[in-house]
């Protein structure tokens, strides 16, 4: 598998899950703002809509979305425990969350990083954003992670998106949970050499 990805982007999750379930895969980096690989490749080839992160399968299938990748990275890896076993509620769980984290989180953080974007769209977004946060801190209460003891697909993405605070002066030392949470998952092996590989943390 080849994994597209641009460091510390909305591909750091599948980049996290892959070495989580310690399936085996390569890393192509990709210029956003060109829509190159470091190699000088066209991006657009891979993935029409311009953006990371896409799974290349060895079938040379394209997989897109964040959500959809971790979830299937999942499957791919039962014995991990990102994704509970299908049929459950547990699993139910997991994709609700991705879906929160995708549609409530990840997307009110974007027009922070849009240099386009007006002053009066990211003054907006802010308190959606705080609501979100206090929201997910009073359901992670002592965790230590969304789903209890066991670190899930989920978990890869909440993290990803909170560490994106630091950049757009949001800080999370309002929610000590949060904070502490980002601290936990930022200690896992698997972040270590992820963040480590992508230039994130020496």
């Amino acid at each position: 598998m080849k994994l597209y990805y641009s460091p510390g982007s909305s591909s750091l999750p599948a980049h996290i899950a892959l070495r989580e379930a310690g399936l085996p895969f390569d890393l192509v980096r990709v210029n956003l703002k060109t829509r190159q690989t470091a190699a000088g490749a066209d991006f657009t080839a891979v993935n029409p809509k311009g953006y990371v992160p896409a799974l290349q399968l060895e079938s040379g299938e394209v997989l897109t979305e964040g959500a959809a990748i971790l979830q299937y990275l999942g499957e791919l890896a039962p014995a991990s425990g990102l994704l509970p076993r299908a049929g459950t509620m547990e699993r139910q769980r997991v994709v609700e969350w991705l879906a929160f984290i995708a549609t409530e989180l990840h997307k009110n953080y974007s027009p922070l990083f849009n240099p386009a974007a007006s002053a009066e769209l990211k003054q907006s977004v802010r308190p959606l954003i705080e609501r979100r946060l206090a929201y997910v801190e009073s359901r992670l209460g002592s965790g230590p992670f969304l789903m209890g003891a066991q670190f899930c697909a989920a978990d890869c993405y909440l993290f990803t998106v909170l560490r994106w605070s630091q950049y757009v002066e949001i800080d999370l030392g309002r929610w000590p949970a949060l904070r502490s949470y980002v601290d936990r998952v930022a200690a896992r092996p698997s972040v270590q050499a992820a963040m480590r590989e992508e230039g994130l943390i020496k």
